[in-house]
């Protein structure tokens, strides 16, 4: 039921759980020889893994997890599947492996306070994967050789301390290595696994080349790089020459980091990249015919290849818009035929979502900054009550598509507004740069000048603009209500940092090599006028300036930003009187996975906003 003394709407009050409960099915892979399909479904609110045969519906539950989502998994083998788990959200993520009729169940990796990543998935190879592992030294990466049967490992590449990726070539041969000392970083490649590697290219951090896979031949590298530019491009690289051999694409206001290619046909069939929304380049006739085909037939939306079988004549496609979380289907290229696997969210009606918009506004210091606004269903765009919601990161930036966040909020009755605030990725190394030490205040001000772009427009009301953000975006929340206390009316800090001095001590071990280069981005604790810096553009230092009511979620296992960081904000406050509202979960980290901790506190988030912006609320 809802609250009666709320003004009447076309749009349905949806309910909560129905924007942020697991989707119906989600994450299908095929298999190699395209026979069999994997995916993730709930079973009592966890996301277990399933199979089934592409050509039959009956699917098999191989995973019985209770406590916490499967978080990912891959087709090691064509009937043997590997997934990873962590403990009560501390990212200490474990290899385990199943096939693909649920029998031989293993944990691969059963080390305490380690964690994996992957390396490659040697499809080749029936047996092995190759993994990376801080086993030896919680600080660093080893590369490691692993059999998917036995969990035996053997240790293939030893980090000196400095390696912080790992790349094969298209055998599967460890051939390049990406390392940094925080400030410098480094591209190391050898010409087979019998040599030593050697340094081709170093760079400030600031520059980057970062090889994305080998030619079909193994001798050259395709890389994305921004040396000598100020936008990334996609290159062709000599290791040998040690020179880059041609540029195939540049975008002029975005950073181009996605390539194309058919393994089968041994081409590179085109590009991707995101300005607004997500854009194409084809250099294959044979690929954009594929891509036109599948887009005139699911109109609307965004169409990606998800997984295809070897042969690559079988293809698992996902679409995505900023109204519906999409859906899978299946297409056989060879009869042309194309079928609905399951939608992600049916119970969710399209109709009832509200429009992403792209929008840009000029920073006060004349940066164009791009964002997204968006406006509740069925209202006027006039004098709204506004949630600002800046991503985290910081080094990361919004896209277009579908939001369960946003979408609450606008059915809630709040127009939305996301920005891509100097220090974003994507949009080139001077904007990037751009936000460099300027934590709670130049990045800050973007947020403030949209927030001032939506009063000058007439779709904000001045007195009811709320902020809502997670990790960055949570310390986004608290400077914009410590530093600029007259802009907004309430706030939601989401895992979000609060102290910088305390937050530079706490970041996680396998962090120890980056430290340096945080330091650049954010501020050197060592150095005493930088250390003042970091004081003053802490929140928690100022908690006397902040006036809104503030609500605030935080993850006991977070290995990112440390419990500590909400709990100083928390106990400030309530020295200053004031009771903050404070969720804190025992089995979570960096935000909530489990279903009903997601339920719990969006439920405080509604009635919180309802409160204090005058939203719509849910009170049945």
């Amino acid at each position: 039921m809802s609250d009666s003394s709320a003004e009447q709407h076309d749009v349905p009050l949806i309910p909560l759980e129905d924007f942020f409960r697991n989707p119906e099915k989600t994450g299908f892979k095929l298999s190699y020889d395209g026979q069999h399909l994997a995916f993730l479904q709930p079973v009592n609110q966890r996301l277990n893994l399933f199979s089934q045969p592409v050509d039959g519906d009956e699917a098999l539950q191989l995973t019985d997890v209770t406590d916490r989502d499967i978080a990912g998994f891959l087709w090691a083998s064509s009937k043997r599947l590997i997934y990873i788990r962590d403990n009560g959200g501390d990212e200490n993520f474990s290899l385990f492996a199943v096939d693909q009729d649920g029998s031989n169940l293993k944990e691969l990796t059963p080390f305490k306070d380690v964690k994996v990543q992957l390396i490659d998935d040697l499809e080749d190879n029936e047996d092995e994967i190759l993994i990376g592992m801080n086993k030896r030294d919680k600080r660093f990466f080893d590369a490691y050789r692993i059999n998917i049967h036995t969990g035996d490992v053997q240790l293939i590449g030893e980090n000196p301390g400095n390696i912080s990726s790992w790349i094969t070539d298209n055998a599967g041969n460890l051939r390049v290595a990406l390392t940094s000392d925080g400030v410098n970083n480094s591209l190391l490649y050898r010409s087979s696994e019998d040599d030593d590697f050697e340094t081709l290219v170093t760079t400030n951090f600031r520059e980057s080349i970062s090889p994305l896979f080998f030619d079909f031949d193994d001798e050259q590298l395709f890389v994305s790089t921004n040396i000598n530019r100020d936008k990334n491009a996609i290159v062709r690289y000599d290791p040998e020459a040690n020179e880059e051999v041609k540029e195939l694409y540049a975008h002029p206001e975005v950073d181009v980091t996605g390539l194309l290619r058919s393994k089968k046909r041994e081409i590179i069939t085109g590009v991707t990249y995101v300005t607004d929304k997500r854009h194409y380049e084809f250099f294959d006739d044979d690929r954009e015919q594929l891509q036109q085909t599948l887009e005139l037939r699911l109109g609307g939306y965004e169409v990606v290849i998800a997984s295809q079988n070897k042969a690559e004549d079988r293809l698992l496609i996902r679409t995505y818009s900023d109204q519906s979380q999409g859906s899978y289907y299946f297409y056989d290229k060879q009869e042309d035929a194309l079928r609905e696997l399951s939608e992600m969210s049916p119970w969710l009606n399209e109709d009832d979502m509200a429009e992403m918009q792209p929008i840009e506004y000029k920073s006060r210091d004349g940066f164009m900054i791009y964002g997204y606004l968006t406006l509740p269903k069925g209202k006027v765009p006039k004098n709204l009550p506004v949630v600002v919601h800046p991503h985290g990161g910081p080094w990361a930036r919004d896209t277009w598509g579908f939001n369960p966040a946003v979408q609450f909020l606008a059915n809630r009755g709040y127009a939305v507004l996301q920005m891509n605030f100097r220090g974003s990725t994507g949009y080139g190394r001077r904007f990037w740069e751009a936000g460099f030490k300027e934590w709670g205040q130049k990045m800050q001000h973007d947020i403030t000048d949209g927030v001032q772009y939506l009063i000058e427009e007439g779709i904000a009301d001045p007195d009811r603009i709320g902020i809502y953000g997670g990790s960055y975006g949570g310390y986004a929340v608290l400077a914009g209500l410590a530093f600029t206390p007259e802009v907004y009316a309430c706030g939601v800090d989401y895992v979000g940092v609060s102290n910088l001095l305390t937050f530079m001590d706490t970041i996680p071990p396998y962090w120890e090599q980056y430290r340096k280069m945080l330091y650049e981005m954010v501020g050197n604790p060592e150095d005493d006028q930088e250390h003042r810096m970091l004081e003053e553009r802490s929140p928690v230092n100022y908690v006397d300036r902040i006036e809104a009511p503030l609500l605030i979620a935080q993850g006991a296992n977070d290995p990112r930003v440390n419990k500590a960081e909400s709990d100083q904000i928390v106990a400030a406050l309530k020295n200053k009187g004031i009771d903050v509202p404070y969720i804190v979960k025992d089995n979570e980290g960096h935000g909530f996975r489990n279903e009903e901790n997601r339920f719990e506190f969006y439920r405080e988030m509604e009635t919180f906003l309802a409160k204090h912006l005058g939203g719509r609320k849910d009170i049945g």
